[in-house]
């Protein structure tokens, strides 16, 4: 079994190493940054992956976002994702395609040693494993709200837009194009129901159901 392993604490990476290794479970490759991941994820000798949700250069959905794009281009590749926190939207992202070989285990379940590896193995061979903590989070917003509907790059843009930053800010801050985050910002009004209006009013209303929900 080869697995790549993308996580940018350098000990907490090569913990993850060390113990992968002791359990027959080869690293073909450990990254610690998105650019590194997405060649990493080329590898078509690759079983699977590990990796961390947040990672350079944004620290944001780095690791979500190659995750999902490794599954599109090879449906059903095993992805085991690592994450510090509970993310509700990140967990519903990632289990949308309902395909399975898909997990979310927070950081903490690594210093579980069983856990940890039976998780990677069982994602491997095509189950899902889901942190109890992911599950009860879920479970406890059974009603969807309009804010559930943003995808988590959306929400970054919500929460930077929250902050009060401009629009060529929040580009800048998440390195991306002033247009592409006009394009957010779109999607951001339409999904939330705000009707047609002055920007700078929907921009108000938008951030008012962000912080009902944060």
């Amino acid at each position: 079994m080869r697995v790549v392993v993308a996580e940018d604490n350098a000990l907490l990476r090569d913990g993850m190493i060390r113990l992968l290794e002791a359990h027959d479970i080869t690293v073909s490759t450990a990254v610690d940054n998105a650019v590194d991941l997405d060649h990493a994820l080329r590898d078509t000798e690759a079983d699977g992956a590990v990796l961390d949700v947040r990672m350079p250069p944004t620290h944001t959905d780095e690791g979500l976002r190659a995750a999902l794009a490794v599954r599109s281009r090879r449906p059903g590749f095993p992805v085991l994702v690592l994450s510090q926190y509970v993310e509700q939207l990140y967990a519903r992202e990632l289990l949308a395609s309902g395909e399975g070989a898909v997990g979310y285990l927070l950081k903490d379940r690594v210093a579980n040693v069983g856990d940890f590896i039976d998780g990677v193995r069982r994602v491997v061979a095509g189950g899902t494993v889901i942190d109890p903590e992911v599950i009860a989070a879920i479970m406890s917003r059974r009603r969807q709200q309009p804010i559930d509907r943003l995808t988590p790059r959306e929400r970054d843009v919500l929460g930077l837009m929250a902050e009060g930053r401009s629009n060529a800010a929040i580009a800048a801050q998440l390195h991306v194009t002033e247009r592409a985050v006009t394009k957010h910002t779109n999607s951001i009004f339409t999904k939330l129901d705000l009707p047609v209006a002055a920007d700078d009013n929907r921009r108000v209303l938008a951030v008012l159901a962000w912080l009902q929900v944060e």
